[in-house]
């Protein structure tokens, strides 16, 4: 993830394909959840690490 950060601040766009959905949400601007092949929430990453569905779903919190 580090070196993702790096990736990014240098400009480039990086796509991640990740099931650590809590250390992408920390790097992330944007992220889009995709359950079974359909999207079905996106936006902000920080806003969906306070979305009440990703935190019991994704983040077990």
């Amino acid at each position: 993830f580090e070196v993702v950060k790096q990736i990014a601040k240098s400009g480039t766009t990086v796509l991640i394909v990740e099931q650590n959905v809590n250390q992408t949400l920390k790097v992330a601007d944007r992220a889009y959840v995709i359950e079974n092949g359909k999207i079905v929430m996106n936006g902000q990453a920080q806003e969906l690490m306070g979305d009440d569905h990703i935190r019991k779903a994704y983040l077990g919190i």
